[in-house]
């Protein structure tokens, strides 16, 4: 199979126009049944046309995925194959080099991060140092990252510590999901789901350090759940999925003083579902008009409206995400296509952007992908 696949990614490169290079995508995976790690595959930005997947670099449970500035270094959240007889490998950042021509992942080094798996990973605009987060252990962290893209011990540690949320089954603790780092690089907000909270940590790439900002965080509204976040371009809003919310908050943000003030709550589920849900991802249309949100549980992206003075979210419509459980999905660089990770449908799903609505259209493309969880865009 694995020899097979890496005769379909050439043979698709070949067949591509020059003046519309495919895009490298890579996907992370948990590898708890058929998958080995990050899977690879190419989009025809012209075509909307997906190669077959890859493998392209060997990892455990490689769920979380992010780049250098300069594309040259990939870093995923794993754990750590200290030694083969471990039963439980502790958790941590592998680092990889990015081979842009043949789509592969070299391995470079790998760094623990302290007790349990550790969520996300961030990188900041250096290039000079990892954030990341532990859902499990509820804490934040850094590393450093070397010259040559190797990472170093970690480097700066937080416990997260606070009045649970009111949801006993799933707010008894801390737990910190994501790290996003502000657009001038001087501060980076840990979303955490089991206190409410969104903390502030001002950013030392110099040191790899992070810092407890004043004021410390900002709050979400009671047993929402904070999950993922996203900044507008210009720095004045900051937007999140609330994971047992079935919502995403709006937040103006100061940039001076590092401070968060909700403005806005607003939900991603149709008025009438009731099932169980819990929304995952969101991110920003490259312009700026528009904002997306994926629910696990209705199966669906939910797609806003954004208003680029108010920052303010309006409804525009809600998309079935062609699978089931879409933890994560991507906007290419370009803003014209959306590509869904379906966890437990082993799929992975494109949808075409319409530049004047943000609506989505499914294409009818798709990959096989076991058990992805990330999508990230090389170029």
């Amino acid at each position: 199979m694995k020899s097979r696949l890496r005769w379909l990614a050439p043979a698709f490169l070949c067949a591509a126009p020059l003046s519309a290079a495919p895009m490298l995508v890579f996907i992370g995976t948990y590898t708890d049944t058929t998958s080995h790690g990050i899977y690879a595959l190419r989009l025809d930005p012209a075509s909307g046309a997906l190669s077959a997947p890859w493998l392209a670099g060997e990892g455990l449970n490689p769920t979380f995925l992010a780049l250098d500035p300069g594309h040259r270094h990939l870093y995923a959240t794993g754990q750590l194959r200290l030694d083969p007889a471990q039963p439980n490998p502790p958790g941590g950042i592998i680092a990889y080099t990015v081979d842009p021509e043949s789509g592969r992942l070299a391995f470079l080094n790998q760094e623990a991060t302290g007790a349990g798996a550790t969520t996300f990973v961030a990188v900041d605009a250096t290039g000079r140092m990892a954030i990341a987060a532990n859902f499990g252990a509820g804490y934040v962290c850094a590393l450093p990252i070397l010259t040559d893209g190797r990472l170093g011990p970690r480097s700066a540690f937080y416990e997260h510590h606070g009045p649970p949320g009111p949801n006993r089954d799933r707010q008894a603790q801390a737990h910190a999901h994501s790290i996003t780092i502000s657009p001038d690089n001087r501060f980076a907000l840990a979303c955490d789901l089991g206190l409410d909270r969104i903390f502030v940590y001002r950013v030392d790439p110099a040191t790899a350090g992070l810092t407890p900002n004043d004021p410390p965080f900002g709050a979400a509204p009671p047993g929402a759940g904070p999950r993922h976040g996203k900044f507008s371009a210009d720095g004045k809003f900051f937007y999140s999925t609330n994971e047992m919310g079935g919502s995403v908050c709006v937040f103006s943000w100061d940039g001076a003083r590092g401070a968060l003030s909700l403005k806005q709550t607003i939900s991603t589920l149709p008025p009438d579902f009731r099932s169980l849900n819990t929304v995952a991802e969101i991110r920003i249309h490259p312009g700026g008009r528009f904002v997306y949100a994926s629910n696990r549980g209705h199966d669906s992206i939910a797609v806003f409206a954004r208003d680029p003075d108010a920052g303010t979210l309006s409804p525009v419509e809600i998309v079935p995400c062609g699978g089931q459980h879409p933890r994560n999905f991507a906007l290419s660089p370009d803003g014209r296509w959306l590509l869904c990770a379906n966890r437990d449908t082993d799929n992975v799903v494109l949808f075409r952007v319409d530049s004047g609505s943000g609506r989505l259209e499914r294409t009818g493309n798709e990959a096989a992908v076991p058990r992805p969880v990330c999508v990230l865009f090389c170029d």
